[in-house]
């Protein structure tokens, strides 16, 4: 039976202390750097690594036993490879976020070589089901969100907080007008510069509580982590809703509500993020009709921070509440 070591709530003192006690040895935290990128058997893991199999193998027993790894068996072959529950685990994200070491590195090149020698699908078949997890050359996020962007229309589009322009540089090719609006005239000047090559691009310095837009004028807005900006998102929200057309979408997305105000206080956050619920409830209230409002994504380094995504659109007959 598995331990209960890696799971991601409270810990009991003896657990917490086992736990901390498997990721103390520098031959486990080797054992699991690897088996989080890959699925490896006993015989490739002591390839990578050059120790002993009767010593990989022990390590294994222990990292088992405790939760922070699951065995798959293919044929005669056992493959390992980190648990569920251990990626989610704060303390293995930070003791793998605090080290960079060669001896890592080496190990990992040392692994995709022992892959590659196995034949048939080799690197694809070692991380089949986590693939998400792992890089291969060209296969990042970035990478696959350009791919996919020119099968957007997006109409007539307003950035709120749009910064120096990162996104619209993304979205403006696939929108018929793109509206970047900030409240500092600095940032503001950096996107003109960005997007000068852009004819449908126009720039407004205003604040999100008190648009100087005109009612219905767009398809879309964006108000991508911009809430936590604001002393009062109702009211951000409902100047959201207001220059929405009928039809029209808002995609919002922001922090989870959180506790660490001195991580965000120097970002110059005003609000400590928001409950699903309570973000999909102020939407509602500024005439939305909610499509999704979930959390997306969780930083797999300390505090950890969650993002809430928000897609709403503006119903025909707007009504705030």
């Amino acid at each position: 039976m598995k331990s209960s070591a890696a799971r991601t709530g409270p810990r009991s003192l003896e657990q917490a202390t086992t736990h901390l006690g498997l990721l103390a040895e520098p031959t486990r935290v080797r054992l699991l750097a690897l088996v989080e990128r890959y699925e490896l058997s006993v015989t490739e893991l002591t390839r990578a690594t050059g120790l002993p199999q009767s010593r990989v193998s022990t390590h294994l027993a222990r990292l088992r036993e405790g939760g922070l790894v699951a065995d798959r068996r293919a044929g005669t072959s056992i493959y390992y490879s980190m648990s569920d529950a251990a990626r989610r685990d704060p303390v293995w994200m930070a003791v793998r976020g605090a080290v960079d070491d060669r001896v890592l590195a080496d190990d990992a090149a040392a692994a995709e070589r022992a892959i590659a020698a196995r034949g048939g699908g080799g690197w694809i078949d070692s991380v089949a089901g986590r693939m998400e997890h792992h890089y291969s050359p060209g296969r990042t996020w970035e990478a696959t969100a350009r791919a996919l962007v020119p099968l957007l229309s997006l109409g007539d589009v307003l950035d709120v907080g749009a910064g120096d322009g990162v996104m619209a540089a993304l979205l403006a090719p696939r929108a018929a007008s793109y509206t970047c609006l900030d409240v500092n005239e600095r940032v503001l000047a950096a996107a003109r510069e960005r997007l000068s090559a852009h004819d449908n691009v126009r720039f407004v310095c205003g604040d999100m509580h008190d648009l100087p837009l005109a009612a219905e004028a767009f398809d879309c807005v964006l108000m991508l982590h911009v809430l936590t900006y604001s002393a009062s998102p109702r009211a951000a929200l409902a100047e959201a809703a207001r220059v929405l057309r009928p039809g029209g979408r808002l995609v919002a997305a922001t922090l989870r509500r959180h506790v660490h105000h001195d991580v965000v206080a120097a970002y110059g956050h005003v609000h400590d993020g928001f409950e699903p619920e309570a973000l999909a409830g102020d939407a509602h209230a500024a005439g939305l009709d909610v499509e999704t409002c979930t959390v997306t994504s969780r930083e797999r380094r300390k505090p950890y921070f969650e993002v809430v995504t928000l897609v709403a659109e503006k119903r025909a007959c707007h009504a705030p509440s």
